[in-house]
């Protein structure tokens, strides 16, 4: 089995827009041999992002987005102290730290990355978009 990340984006546009992923994301969406993740640095940017009004959702983040989890049938992946001390080796592509944690989440675990962010696709990691 196949392990991918979601990154934020792409989570959300799952949820409220699936239109905006392409085809090449929808077919990968519905494949049998890939095991879904979504990390908590994804939960805590939805919260900062709500916090700050930058982000609409249906109901306060942790009244709807454990239900959007389970429902889509995705692993949850807590932070992992290997991510972080990753950081340390990655070049300064991205100035966005959640970003930066979903690069090297997904370049500890050996994970393609799901992401429209042309930045993170600079990183030595498998992405698809």
């Amino acid at each position: 089995m196949k392990n991918y990340l979601l990154d934020t984006q792409v989570f959300l546009w799952m949820q409220n827009e699936p239109e905006k992923l392409s085809k090449n994301l929808n077919r990968h969406l519905r494949a049998k041999d890939i095991r879904w993740h979504l990390s908590q640095i994804t939960i805590w940017e939805i919260q900062v992002k709500y916090d700050l009004g930058k982000l609409s959702l249906p109901a306060a983040p942790k009244d709807c987005i454990p239900e959007v989890i389970e429902k889509a049938g995705l692993a949850y992946q807590p932070l992992q102290d290997e991510a972080i001390f990753m950081l340390g080796k990655l070049p300064a592509i991205h100035r966005d730290p959640f970003d930066r944690l979903l690069a090297a989440t997904s370049i500890v675990n050996g994970w393609t990355l799901a992401t429209v962010d042309s930045k993170l696709k600079e990183y030595p990691l498998q992405t698809i978009s």
